[in-house]
């Protein structure tokens, strides 16, 4: 026994039991978020249900059930909710019921003994998908053009419908091009052009010439705006023109214009297949569409797209500044107190919580810094700030000081690595240290620098405190990256996958429909955090075998 206790075999054992927790740990917790949030977009079926309230009155419910739980008898007789004597437990049912506007809320909680027979799961129930108010459940009842109902037979309204849902959708992608694409520019071009007299002011070259040519821009694209004013007059007018009517599950029937339906769908009568095609679907439209209804539906491809543009920018800029404090450390600084007290330093800003960072991006980046850019550069757009306001820049910059004791140490724990022979054979055949350092050197350590830019991006991409005071925003009307120039708009506010969960989750108005996106975006930015490093790892392998000879 002492003879295995002094070999070491127990820390091996107890190394390798460790870390086999930690993967079922990390792998049980990325199936529950990937099964919970996944399962968000798989077409339930809908019940009809038969439902007994406590004075007696029985009604017909019609939704999709989302949560089951056991709740103890005594607690629902506490609550003073007639329960039998003889039951310990009674289920309870998340019920999704939508129809929000007309019924107040999209969820209704009910109890299996109040059921009064099998629910049933008719195959002519529909789910209308819609671009406010949530979902709605009913029956079709009748189709109407200019608010009079078509004569069709029962089996030619759902192909209607369908065909009548796609022209207004392709009507409603005309709109959003028009109104997100020219008419965007033909305001960034105009504002740009009251920056430019502005300019022309400041420096006393508001002369008529270039009054006139300022002039004659703006008309033309007041023209331009116009003639797109008119176009989206006619296609409104024009997406009006259908609705459809849908019984609800008390008898009421209402008028839904198609204008504001994204999709309807009878989940009931789908196969597996249908299911699959479905589910794939509403995948692709959740990572690449942009949210609504306060975030608690439709995609999130504004915030993954500002996600993974802020880890570029910041391993832009972190890795430079990184790499060049290693390199100063190691082969150029004395290696005595001040360099001792420097690596503590280092070492220690590893360890300041991640909100003190932004309290200092926000005071140095953004009022200090920004605000000196503004009065240099943008004075024509004074008072209002330009670069002296909270945007992806400073964001980045941020994450950059966070993350660059970790590039540092391991930067310098690959320079330690490259044994001094090495050096001194480059300096004895003619190269100079800078020679050494730049051709030598560097790409032999380059290795250990992807292995702090993974561990920087792993963190980065994850961090939420700092950037709710120096960029990021609950929903951003524009991306950082668009077609107008300069292109890339580092002064321009952002979403943010994490920051989505936070406001997803704590401040959503509607808490169970956001329930299953805040599991969804959680799944959603472990991908994107693992596919980044995996980009990170796939580079530092091929380095690390590019070099595997200088090393031998």
């Amino acid at each position: 026994m002492k003879e295995w206790l002094r070999s070491g075999g127990p820390m091996v054992w107890l190394n390798a039991g460790a870390l086999a927790i930690s993967l079922v740990a990390v792998t049980g917790l990325l199936i529950l978020i990937g099964a919970k949030g996944l399962a968000h977009f798989w077409p339930s079926d809908v019940l009809e249900i038969e439902y007994r309230e406590q004075n007696g009155s029985i009604h017909r419910l019609i939704g999709e059930i989302r949560n089951v739980e056991k709740v103890p008898a005594e607690r629902l007789r506490s609550a003073g909710i007639p329960v039998d004597v003889g039951l310990n437990e009674v289920t309870r049912y998340l019920l999704k019921t939508g129809n929000r506007e007309q019924l107040g809320s999209d969820f209704r909680q009910i109890l299996e003994v109040g059921i009064v027979r099998e629910p049933r799961i008719p195959e002519n129930l529909v789910v209308i998908e819609r671009t406010e108010w949530g979902n709605f459940y009913g029956t079709l009842v009748r189709l109407r053009e200019f608010g009079e109902p078509l004569k069709l037979g029962d089996g030619e309204v759902w192909n209607e419908l369908q065909t009548r849902l796609g022209r207004a959708r392709r009507i409603n992608q005309k709109i959003s091009d028009i109104e997100n694409g020219e008419v965007s520019d033909i305001n960034y071009a105009i504002e740009r052009l009251r920056l430019k007299l502005r300019s022309l002011e400041l420096d006393g070259e508001d002369t008529p010439e270039n009054l006139a040519e300022l002039d004659h821009q703006r008309e033309s694209h007041q023209a331009r705006y116009k003639e797109l004013e008119e176009r989206l007059l006619m296609l409104n007018a024009d997406i009006t023109r259908d609705a459809v009517d849908v019984r609800m599950m008390d008898g009421r029937i209402v008028a839904i214009p198609l204008s504001r339906v994204i999709r309807i769908y009878r989940p009931n009568s789908m196969n597996l297949v249908q299911k699959i095609g479905f589910f794939s679907l509403k995948l692709w439209e959740f990572a690449s569409e942009e949210p609504r209804e306060a975030n608690t539906e439709g995609g999130v491809f504004p915030a993954m797209f500002g996600t993974v543009m802020l880890v570029i920018i910041m391993s832009i800029l972190v890795t430079p500044f990184g790499v060049i404090a290693a390199i100063y450390l190691r082969e150029y600084a004395n290696q005595g107190v001040w360099t001792r007290l420097i690596r503590i330093a280092v070492n220690n800003l590893a360890g300041v919580p991640s909100i003190v960072y932004g309290v200092f991006g926000l005071g140095f980046f953004v009022y200090f810094l920004g605000g000196s850019l503004d009065q240099l550069f943008f004075p024509e757009a004074l008072p209002a700030p330009t670069f002296g306001t909270p945007g992806i820049l400073w964001s980045s910059l941020t994450l950059a000081i966070l993350t660059l004791p970790v590039v540092i140490v391991s930067t310098e724990e690959g320079l330690t690595r490259i044994p001094r022979s090495i050096r001194e054979g480059s300096i004895a055949l003619g190269a100079t240290k800078l020679e050494t350092l730049w051709k030598i050197v560097l790409p032999m350590a380059s290795p250990a620098i992807m292995t702090g830019m993974i561990l920087a991006i792993a963190r980065a991409a994850g961090e939420v405190a700092p950037l709710m005071l120096v960029g990021v925003v609950k929903l951003a009307p524009t991306l950082p990256l668009d077609g107008n120039f300069p292109f890339l708009h580092l002064d321009r506010k952002f979403m943010h996958l994490g920051f989505h969960i936070y406001d997803v989750g704590f401040q959503s108005p509607n808490v169970e429909a956001a329930r299953p996106l805040v599991y969804a975006t959680s799944f959603l930015l472990v991908i994107v955090i693992v596919s980044l490093n995996l980009v990170a790892i796939r580079i530092r392998n091929h380095l690390r075998e590019k070099f595997r000879t200088l090393d031998n």
